[in-house]
């Protein structure tokens, strides 16, 4: 089992990683000693600046265009970074897309639009970066779920929620089938973190969101980026197939 020396770099793409939530996971797995490969839609100069940021050389902190909708682009980064680095070690499945809207109000075109993104995204990169890591005999996976996917969200539209409570489902199933060869697969499921999304979806109503957390505050985005690095890590290898809750006390299980 190719399991990297301590010495060794290894190497972490982020979907989604140019701005958000995504920027303090590539901020985080980067101070924790990994190459960071910042993916977006758009990259543009948001993702050119936080790899400046992380490093100004352009050794440890790379950009590239890579939309979750398009599995020939996450192949394609595999293999640049397989061409430039040797090997790949971590993807973080980020990206996502949410609209707040009443269940009744939602058109059938953008609710399947909407699990096509987040969760068939998820999915392909699961699947595409899985291979890599079962032929190298070691890996770590960690898909971005949501509180939305466990309560049938209170702020978030049904397709955001029911494409959260799929990446879940699939987290599991390649936990289980990659398991043997290395690889493990952890999602993580936030409440509502001080971001700008979660900022623009509660817009006037977020003093009231905040009141119903029983810990009184918004997630910390910094601290659930820190969650994504240790489970990244190689001694995370007997943590698979698992969501982490990090909610404030909303929903407890």
């Amino acid at each position: 089992m190719a399991v990297p020396l301590p010495e060794q770099v290894q190497t972490a793409v982020v979907t989604g990683g140019a701005r958000g939530f995504g920027k303090e996971v590539c901020r985080s797995l980067h101070r924790a000693g990994f190459r960071v490969v910042i993916t977006d839609v758009d990259p543009g100069e948001e993702a050119a600046a936080l790899a400046s940021e992380l490093d100004l050389a352009g050794e440890t902190g790379w950009t590239a265009t890579l939309d979750v909708n398009k599995p020939e682009d996450f192949q394609y980064v595999l293999d640049q970074c397989v061409e430039r680095w040797g090997s790949v070690e971590v993807l973080v499945n980020n990206a996502a897309r949410t609209e707040a809207q009443a269940v009744l109000d939602i058109d059938p075109a953008k609710f399947n639009e909407i699990l096509a993104t987040n969760a068939g995204g998820t999915f392909t990169g699961c699947q595409i970066f899985g291979r890599h890591f079962k032929e190298r005999g070691y890996g770590r996976i960690v898909n971005m779920a949501s509180l939305a996917g466990q309560n049938g969200g209170t702020a978030t539209g049904a397709h955001y929620a029911a494409s959260k409570g799929a990446i879940l489902t699939l987290t599991k199933i390649f936990a289980r089938d990659l398991a043997p060869f290395g690889v493990t697969c952890n999602a993580i499921a936030p409440g509502p973190m001080d971001t700008p999304m979660v900022r623009a979806v509660l817009g006037d109503k977020i003093d009231a969101a905040i009141a119903n957390i029983p810990v009184g505050q918004l997630g910390d985005p910094a601290f659930v980026a820190d969650m994504v690095t240790m489970l990244s890590s190689p001694a995370a290898a007997f943590v698979n197939g698992a969501c982490w809750d990090v909610n404030g006390g909303i929903y407890v299980r």
